[in-house]
């Protein structure tokens, strides 16, 4: 093994034990479980439900899900390198044999499994659809995939933002803020006309790119997109921090 790898893995680790042992991680895996549970049962069981499909409702569960993991990601990543400049340690990380771009995919990873792992939590939602009515595995697969998708993209966005500076207000404001751009993109498609309605919609975080994870069917071109935007943002923190080394 590499010692850029073993390095990754190091980062890895320890960053996913503050995630663990921290009360920051549990507080987010609470609010966004609690309210993903209360707006399921809005939609599964409120007054309204008997009129739905069960795979409408499972379509709807993707979607509400999707906008809770978006917040999740940004709350989750925007301490990741603004915390080592508050504590003073992001010049004893740098003196390891590591790499700036070994960094950020290091804490990317610790924070993108925490993600997931919340992510995943949700898995009796459509199985309790799947008791009471008809979906396919299919679509709770696609469903799920596209919940990390994004999630990943917006990890990516969150590091970028926390790349930045080291308060943790600032970069929230900014992860939050260019990810909420990117959701804008989608419906200022539907008012532009061509050929920035195009523009737009293919630029869009959520809207087209995601619609198709809700429904369960796959587009090479959305996973393209989220991949693509993971790596930019990335490639921009790593950037910003081996910019900000020579400081």
């Amino acid at each position: 093994m590499s010692s850029g790898a073993r390095g990754v893995g190091v980062i890895f680790r320890r960053e996913l034990a503050a995630y663990v042992t921290s009360p920051l991680g549990y507080v987010i895996a609470a609010v966004t479980l609690l309210v993903d549970g209360l707006l399921f049962y809005a939609e599964a069981l409120g007054p309204a439900a008997g009129q739905r499909l069960s795979a409408e409702v499972l379509a709807r569960f993707f979607f509400n899900t999707s906008g809770l993991v978006v917040i999740a990601a940004v709350a989750l990543s925007v301490r990741l390198i603004a915390e080592e400049r508050q504590a003073r340690t992001i010049t004893l990380l740098r003196t390891a044999p590591v790499s700036d771009w070994h960094i950020v995919l290091g804490k990317f990873l610790a924070a993108f499994v925490f993600l997931a792992a919340i992510t995943l939590l949700t898995i009796y939602m459509p199985l309790l659809i799947m008791v009471n009515g008809k979906i396919s595995i299919g679509q709770v697969v696609v469903g799920y995939v596209g919940l990390f998708l994004i999630g990943a993209a917006v990890l990516a966005i969150g590091m970028f933002a926390t790349s930045l500076t080291r308060s943790y207000l600032l970069a929230a404001v900014v992860g939050a803020a260019v990810t909420g751009a990117m959701f804008l993109f989608w419906p200022l498609a539907q008012v532009v006309q061509p050929p920035l309605s195009n523009v737009f919609s293919a630029l869009g975080l959520h809207g087209i790119h995601f619609y198709g994870f809700q429904l369960g069917v796959v587009h090479l071109r959305d996973i393209v997109y989220y991949l693509a935007v993971t790596y930019f943002f990335l490639l921009l923190a790593t950037t910003i921090m081996e910019a900000k080394r020579w400081e």
